[in-house]
């Protein structure tokens, strides 16, 4: 079961957090989530428990914990939106031309004349 865990303080490290759900459950992975340029933590993570007991457990028991100037908030992560439906394919036919057809098939005439430019 997938938890989101926030409001834990800043400089905590991954371990740090695992040795505090440990003892609800057996933690299965952790991401910490993290600001891509400065790489400073963004105050919240995702964990993975191996059971719905344990992850129960740790929802009950952390939920509302203060931790240093923070107060810890636990809770089931929600399903991942769905997926974006992928882009159409591009087709590499040729593009229409700058060449306008007239019929002038009542004159006898069917020339192709080229669009003007503006």
């Amino acid at each position: 079961m997938k938890l989101f865990v926030g409001g834990f303080p800043l400089d905590i490290a991954e371990i740090e957090l695992v040795k505090i759900f440990n003892s609800y459950g057996t933690v299965n992975t952790i991401k910490i989530v993290r600001d891509k340029k400065t790489r400073k933590c963004k105050g919240y993570a995702f964990l993975e428990m191996t059971d719905q007991a344990g992850a129960d457990r740790a929802i009950e028991g952390l939920d509302g914990t203060p931790m240093g100037d923070r107060v810890l908030s636990v809770k089931q992560a929600a399903d991942k939106p769905a997926a974006k439906p992928p882009m159409p394919q591009r087709s590499f036919r040729p593009q229409q031309s700058n060449y306008i057809k007239t019929d002038r098939s009542a004159a006898g005439d069917t020339t192709i004349k080229k669009r003007p430019r503006i």
